[in-house]
C-alpha cells in the first residue's frame, strides 16, 4: 500500500506562492510542475493506442475505473484529476526531508500560506535537499531524507497521473488515486497529520470498496485490499503505542534532554525486537518489513506516524456506522470542519451517545 515515505501532499501549488520560500526555491518547484504539466496526455487517448503495451494499458485502465468510482461511489471532488498521464525521467519526482527534536516527539515545521504548517518540505534537486538536511543536523535536529514518487497539488492544478506509479501493484495504485482524491475534497489547513491519516482511512477502505464491490467478496483484488488495510490497521496501533512510550520518556523532568536521547534507544531496539516478533507474524501483506532493518530517531517515526495517528479512531468510526464507508467518511468530514482547532476531537466526539449514529 502507499506508505508515507513513498508519498506526500506536497502543497506544491502553496509552495510557488510562499513568500518564506526563496526565489530560487519557487522557480524551481514552477519549472519542474511546469515540466509535468506539459507532458500531460489524456490517459483514454493512450489506452486506445495500439503501440500501449497491455500491462500499462490495463493499469491505466485501472486509474479510470477507480477515479470514476471515487467521483461516482464516494462523491469525492474528483474534478479532472487522473484523466492525464505524464512520464517523468526519473522513478523518484522529489525529495521530501521532515525534522524533529530529539529529545521531545515533536517535529520541525514549515508554513506555507492557505495550508498553514506541515511537518516536511519537498526538494527537486538531492543536493539542495542534502544542505537543507545537513544544516538542520548541524542544529541539533534529527533529520529523515526520502524520495517520493508522487504527490498532490490539492485541486490547484488538473493532477496527472505520473509514470512513477506505474510501479505499483493494483491495490497500491487504486488506493493512491483515492487518497489523492481525497485531498481535493477535504483538506483541513494547519492539521498535516490529521489530512494524511484520513486520507490514507478514505484511501484504504476506499480500496476495499472498490474491488469488492467491482470483483467480487471472493477476488483476489478484494482480499489484498482487505489484508494490506489489516497491516495498516495493525502497525499504526503499534506505531501509536512506540510513540506514547517515548513521550513518556520525553516527559521525564529527572531526566536531562541528553541522557533522554541516550535512553530513547533502548526503547527504539525494545520496538523493533516487538515488531519482529509479535507484530510482523501477524501482517498479511508484509510491506512494513523495513522497520526492523532502518535507523529510528523521532524524524523518521514522525514521517510514519503523520498517516497512522489515532488511524483506529476512524475505523472506530466506521464500525458504529454499521461497516458504511461512505456515511462514515461523511460524517468524520462534517465533524472535522466544525471543529478546525481539533479535528481529532470532534471525529472523538461521534462514537459519543449524542454523536453516534
Amino acid at each position: 500500500m502507499i506508505r508515507t515515505w513513498r508519498t506526500f501532499a506536497l502543497l506544491l501549488a502553496a509552495g510557488l506562492a510562499a513568500s518564506a520560500c526563496s526565489p530560487t526555491y519557487v522557480l524551481r518547484a514552477a519549472w519542474e510542475e511546469g515540466k509535468i504539466l506539459n507532458a500531460r496526455k489524456p490517459i483514454a487517448r493512450i489506452v486506445q493506442d495500439t503501440a500501449t503495451d497491455w500491462e500499462t494499458r490495463d493499469k491505466l485502465l485501472l486509474v479510470l475505473q477507480a477515479r470514476q468510482f471515487a467521483a461516482d461511489s464516494l462523491r469525492l471532488n474528483a474534478g479532472n484529476s487522473y484523466t492525464l498521464f505524464s512520464r517523468v525521467e526519473s522513478d523518484t519526482l522529489v525529495m521530501v526531508l521532515s525534522a524533529a527534536y530529539k529529545d521531545r516527539f515533536e517535529p520541525h515545521t514549515w508554513w506555507f500560506p492557505i495550508v498553514g504548517r506541515v511537518p516536511y518540505k519537498g526538494f527537486f534537486d538531492l543536493d539542495d535537499a542534502l544542505r537543507a538536511q545537513r544544516r538542520l543536523e548541524s542544529q541539533g535536529y534529527d533529520t529523515y531524507l526520502r524520495p517520493s514518487a508522487a504527490f498532490s497539488t490539492l485541486g490547484w492544478f488538473n493532477d496527472p497521473l505520473l509514470s512513477t506509479l506505474l510501479r505499483y501493484d493494483r491495490v497500491s495504485l487504486a488506493n493512491t488515486v483515492v487518497h489523492e482524491i481525497f485531498h481535493n475534497t477535504f483538506y483541513a489547513p494547519g492539521q498535516a497529520v490529521f489530512n494524511e491519516t484520513l486520507a490514507n482511512f478514505v484511501g484504504g477502505r476506499g480500496a476495499i470498496e472498490f474491488f469488492c464491490r467491482r470483483d467480487g467478496v471472493e477476488s483476489e483484488t478484494c482480499r489484498a485490499a482487505t489484508g494490506a488495510w489489516h497491516d495498516d490497521l495493525l502497525f499504526g496501533e503499534f506505531l501509536g503505542g512506540l510513540v506514547d512510550d517515548l513521550r513518556t520518556l520525553y516527559a521525564r523532568t529527572d531526566l536531562s534532554p541528553g541522557q533522554k536521547v541516550r535512553e530513547r534507544e533502548a526503547v527504539f531496539t525494545a520496538a523493533q525486537r516487538r515488531f519482529a516478533d509479535e507484530v510482523r507474524p501477524r501482517l498479511r501483506v508484509d510491506t512494513f518489513a523495513s522497520f526492523t532493518r532502518d535507523p529510528l530517531n523521532n524524524a523518521t517515526l514522525i514521517s510514519r506516524h503523520i498517516y497512522y495517528d489515532r488511524l483506529q479512531l476512524f475505523e472506530r468510526v466506521y464500525e458504529s456506522r454499521d461497516r458504511d464507508f461512505t456515511r462514515a467518511m461523511n460524517d468524520i468530514v462534517a465533524a472535522a470542519r466544525s471543529n478546525k482547532a481539533d479535528p481529532y476531537a470532534a471525529v472523538q466526539a461521534l462514537l459519543t451517545p449524542a454523536g453516534g449514529g
